[in-house]
């Protein structure tokens, strides 16, 4: 009878390690979810910078004149008032981004507690077609 009380303990004690073995892998998966919330999260506000990057070089190009290039200040106030809403924190600028109907859109904004880092930034370079007089 010794025998069969030494023999049920031992069956508790591998029942215990057991659940501290399962407990262990359920957060590993645990956290390997939430860094796949993060990469989520920040993939979504970057499609969303994306977009409003094109946006900006589209109201570019609604205002090219056959005269020549548009001014980006004027572009500026309307892309980021579409904007500022979808994306926290955004800031931007389009400005001239060299010789001819060169520009390029600079791009920063608050990333959620989700994203990682803080924030983020992208720099999107766009050259419209000189139209000749």
């Amino acid at each position: 009878m010794v025998a069969v009380r030494a023999q049920q303990a031992f069956t508790l004690l591998e029942a215990l390690i057991a659940l501290v073995v399962l407990s262990v892998g359920l957060l590993g998966m645990a956290s390997v979810q939430l860094e796949s919330l993060h990469g989520a999260q920040l993939g979504y506000q970057r499609g969303l910078a994306s977009l409003a990057a094109q946006d900006a070089v589209e109201l570019l190009w609604s205002r090219l004149e056959a005269g020549g290039c548009p001014a980006p200040g004027a572009t500026e106030a309307t892309w980021q008032a579409r904007w500022r809403d979808r994306l926290p924190g955004l800031e931007g600028e389009v400005a001239l981004g060299g010789p001819g109907c060169s520009y390029r859109v600079t791009l920063e904004w608050s990333a959620s507690r989700l994203a990682g880092d803080g924030s983020g930034a992208l720099v999107y370079t766009t050259r419209l077609p000189e139209v000749a007089p």
